[in-house]
């Protein structure tokens, strides 16, 4: 099985610490370029690129990197509510051809209340489900539709629209790739339903297991088969010790009101993935190593103070790379990584971590480079100097 690997663009900012400013990183768009630059060169399939309030514009933040970029691939919030269908549809046609076929998807259906209701969003948890599966119905048709030139009406319960027509069809048929994630039922059956892969955050092995059973067997009752992914944080260096040490610097400045103050914020989400990434820090009060390597080598330092995704992969490269192949061995081909400061560990995870990983991933990378006598580049043919 070929797995595609993308990294993160962090649009809130970046940092060494968590939850402190020393050290930390704007994210403008010099900054967001050498990352999107980085992941294109350095032989990553995409970006993730987040959404909400808290993050630039993702639909800008990719229209932005596709002059600077070749290869990458940009997986793009569609928030559900906070916009037609038409529009979405035509903005996802736009977006697929002037980066030549270079898009996904990401179907966000939201989880905070405060959040959606600034954004002028009142439904609750049901009503975004049913909302959002309506809503990709409608903006698949008219996708499908721009290929005939034909016209789409829809009378829903949420939508309508009449003579609807997309006249420039994006490159990606019938639609560019849709990837959604959740961890209530409603959430596995919209998957089960609609989309084409399904993703996860990096839970336990055997949490994702179950995950990916369940959304299987649901699939199978509409006929449906779709992929898996995986959202995990990546700490990866030369050997073990080193990535431990890594892991401990990056909470270093952590305290105990900072922590609670987190969590205090993270329980108000109406989110089961959120309930679950705070169950693995035990809702902020694990703190050492042994309460937070939740299985083998995964992590879950990081979320004492993010929200979303809360785990890290962390050890020596042939280590992780062991970790995600047993993700792989499970039905994942898609691992969405990120690691901070995430311009540096771009290169870590590509340097290290690559060359180890299946032979897709390694004839990907940009050409071997040999260390001269005198610690230079040479060439690989013909042993020169560059």
């Amino acid at each position: 099985m070929s797995l595609n690997i993308f990294w993160f663009i962090p649009t809130f900012g970046d940092n060494r610490y968590l939850g402190s400013k020393e050290g930390s990183r704007v994210s403008d768009f010099d900054y967001i370029k050498q990352i999107g630059v980085a992941a294109d060169t350095l032989g990553f399939d995409g970006v993730l690129i987040p959404t909400g309030r808290s993050c630039e514009d993702p639909w800008v933040v990719a229209s932005s990197l596709l002059a600077v970029t070749q290869k990458l691939k940009f997986l793009v919030a569609l928030r559900p509510g906070l916009l037609q269908p038409a529009l979405a549809a035509r903005m996802t046609a736009t977006l697929d051809r002037l980066s030549n076929g270079r898009l996904a998807i990401n179907l966000v259906a939201g989880g905070d209340a405060s959040e959606l209701e600034g954004d002028g969003l009142f439904q609750d948890s049901k009503e975004r489900y049913d909302a959002a599966g309506e809503f990709v119905d409608l903006w698949k048709d008219i996708l499908a539709a721009s290929y005939k030139k034909d016209e789409v009406n829809f009378d829903g319960e949420y939508y309508k629209t009449k003579g609807s027509k997309l006249l420039f069809p994006a490159v990606q048929k019938p639609h560019p790739p849709l990837f959604f994630g959740g961890s209530s039922d409603a959430a596995h059956e919209l998957a089960a339903q609609k989309v084409d892969l399904y993703i996860t955050w990096g839970e336990t092995p055997q949490a994702v297991k179950a995950k990916i059973e369940d959304v299987k067997q649901k699939a199978t009752k509409y006929g449906r088969t779709i992929r898996f992914g995986i959202r995990l944080h990546v700490i990866v260096r030369e050997t073990e010790v080193e990535a431990w040490e890594a892991a401990e610097k990056l909470i270093s400045k952590l305290d105990d009101k900072k922590i609670t103050a987190s969590q205090n914020a993270l329980t108000k989400l109406d989110s089961q993935g959120q309930r679950l990434m705070s169950a693995l820090t035990k809702n902020g009060k694990a703190r050492t190593r042994e309460e937070l390597e939740i299985s083998p080598n995964l992590w879950a330092g990081i979320g004492l103070v993010r929200g979303g995704c809360a785990t890290a992969l962390v050890g020596d490269a042939q280590t992780v790379a062991d970790r995600i192949n047993e993700y792989a061995d499970l039905g994942i081909d898609t691992f969405v990584l990120s690691g901070y400061p995430h311009l540096e560990e771009s290169y870590r995870v590509a340097e290290l971590l690559f060359p180890l990983l299946k032979d897709n991933v390694k004839e990907k990378l940009i050409g071997q480079v040999y260390s001269g006598p005198f610690g230079g580049v040479v060439d690989s043919d013909e042993q020169r100097a560059v």
